[in-house]
């Protein structure tokens, strides 16, 4: 009987170790398989990284090759952030699976080193205090090292306060008269919002193109419910406080020597049906000649894309224009040299142009728009041309920030040849294809008016595209898709004001929240004669020469 015991116990025991030995094995299986997985992602990972770095090289070195270069360094960024984000996972799922083994070490992805956060940022110091005694010994002569210190970024959560203002009031018992100190100046009459709700509240609608009954509803959520007809009324009453600064913007931006014209749709809501108006935008931006002046947006709204709203725009204005081939201007160059009107100068975006020849040879462009099965035709005659455009691009490249001085020397002995070059090559094939032809329309819009294409030969402030004034137009055009359309013109003038001051800060590197918030506290007191130390170049300068006002 004992011995039948023993040897089933025996049994028991085998099994049992059997048992153990097989989830053993099967734990080192799934911690070597994690671990493959991970070394897996992390390679995909870095591949996908050195696949951004060298766009990103290609583009800083070459320069676009195509229309759609911004397109695919986007998609490589989205690619890049899942694997990484991918491999991150797959490293943490690998090491909680080592974990449960002896044999099989966690795999740990080699990271770059660390950065240190901008020394702007404010710091907050959570001291974890030293021992008081040795735990070994208990002793408590103890000397103090170096602390290690690890810096975490951490975001403070927004919160809302009600601000109360208690005037005092005193009264003379011997005249009998009431003293009391002037109310504070608020931004918006009655002052039931302070400017940096105020700022916040503008910048949401026409910098993030947050749509004012989407903030309603958050500001319902944190519990503090807001009619949408209080927030609209605050929104007119910014507008109307920083129309001095939108003026002298605006001023600022025609007294430029050279400026970049481009306008965008926006639809209007109507009774019947929406209507397609336009915000314009007009863009000083001397950097690329090395001028004095701080670069700066003004935008326009018009009902309708007549050539009567440029031309009203820019009355006395006699400098330099750059703009498209749009037919709108035309009237304008025209009407300007007549009687005593000085001649305005016109300067055609060879973007543009290129851009006709490149839809030729574009085969994911004819792939999107022609019918499934059918067979993209690239036109040789088109890349050829592309290829002698893209040399005049090269060479331009290398110039920009220059002296105008330098930018026309290089010009006359380097950029001139080219298109010379390019020149003869238009003339040639011009005769020889069909006015119908795809090339020869391209063509031709070159040589409509190759006057307008080749001024900038002979000045060195000219660029020789117009994408100074299209960049600012990206982010309505994203908004578009948030507000879907302005509700009235009045409202497409506050937004055209809006977006001029917010794109003016971003030109000049100055967050549009901090100067909306600083200019909206101080607007009222500051004298008229000191009211242009309000523009974004000028607050910025101001805020480097005082960091410490800058801090507060």
């Amino acid at each position: 009987m004992h011995a039948e015991l023993a040897a089933a116990r025996k049994l028991v025991q085998a099994a049992q170790a059997e048992a153990r030995e097989a989830q053993a094995k099967a734990l080192e299986a799934e911690a070597k398989a994690a671990r493959i997985q991970a070394i897996n992602a992390d390679l995909l990972a870095r591949n996908a990284h050195l696949e951004l770095m060298n766009a990103l090289m290609r583009r800083d070195k070459y320069g676009a090759k195509s229309e759609r270069a911004s397109r695919l360094i986007d998609q490589l960024e989205m690619t890049f952030e899942e694997l990484e984000a991918d491999a991150s996972e797959a490293e943490s799922l690998a090491a909680q699976a080592a974990a449960k083994t002896t044999t099989i070490g966690p795999f740990i992805r080699k990271r770059t080193t660390r950065r240190d956060f901008p020394a702007d940022i404010p710091r907050e110091d959570v001291v974890i205090p030293a021992p008081e005694q040795c735990p070994c010994c208990g002793s408590a002569e103890l000397s103090h090292l170096p602390a290690d210190i690890t810096e975490t970024l951490e975001k403070v959560p927004a919160r809302h306060k009600v601000i109360r203002t208690v005037r005092e009031k005193v009264s003379c018992r011997q005249c009998e008269k009431i003293r009391q100190a002037p109310a504070p100046f608020h931004v918006t009459p009655r002052g039931m919002f302070g400017p940096h709700f105020l700022a916040d509240l503008v910048f949401q609608k026409y910098g993030l193109h947050q749509p004012l009954n989407s903030q309603r509803d958050r500001f319902e959520a944190a519990g503090i419910p807001l009619s949408l007809s209080t927030l609209a009324d605050q929104v007119g009453a910014v507008c109307a406080a920083l129309r001095p600064i939108a003026l002298l913007n605006d001023a600022h931006v025609l007294a430029a020597e050279r400026l970049h014209a481009d306008d965008t749709t926006v639809p209007l809501l109507a009774k019947y049906k929406t209507e397609v108006a336009r915000i314009w935008d007009y863009v000083r931006d001397d950097r690329p000649f090395g001028g004095p002046g701080a670069p700066a947006l003004m935008c326009r709204y018009s009902r309708n894309r007549r050539g009567e709203h440029p031309r009203a725009h820019l009355t006395g204005y006699t400098g330099i224009l750059q703009v498209d081939r749009y037919a709108g201007f035309n009237e304008m160059f025209e009407q300007s040299g007549t009687d005593d009107n000085i001649a305005m100068t016109r300067a055609n975006c060879w973007a543009h142009g290129r851009r006709k020849l490149f839809e030729l040879v574009d085969v994911a462009r004819q792939l999107k728009r022609k019918k499934k099965g059918s067979v993209p035709l690239i036109s040789p005659l088109a890349r050829e041309g592309l290829e002698m455009i893209d040399r005049i691009f090269a060479a331009e490249r290398e110039i920009i920030g220059k002296s105008t001085e330098e930018r026309l020397h290089v010009r006359k002995h380097e950029v001139a040849p080219l298109v010379d070059q390019l020149k003869n090559w238009f003339d040639t094939q011009q005769k020889a294809l069909s006015r119908h032809d795809p090339v020869a329309k391209a063509i031709a819009y070159f040589l409509n008016d190759w006057e307008g294409f080749t001024v900038f030969l002979g000045d060195g402030r000219i660029c020789l595209t117009n994408n100074a004034a299209e960049r600012p137009l990206r982010s309505v055009a994203r908004g578009r898709k948030a507000w879907l359309f302005v509700g009235s013109d009045r409202g497409g003038e506050r937004a055209a004001m809006m977006f001029g001051l917010i794109g003016t800060c971003r030109l000049n590197d100055v967050d549009p929240l901090a100067w909306l918030t600083d200019v909206l506290s101080r607007i009222a007191e500051i004298p008229q004669n000191r009211l242009h130390e309000l523009l974004p170049w000028n607050w910025k300068a101001l805020q480097n020469s005082n960091p410490a006002e800058l801090a507060a």
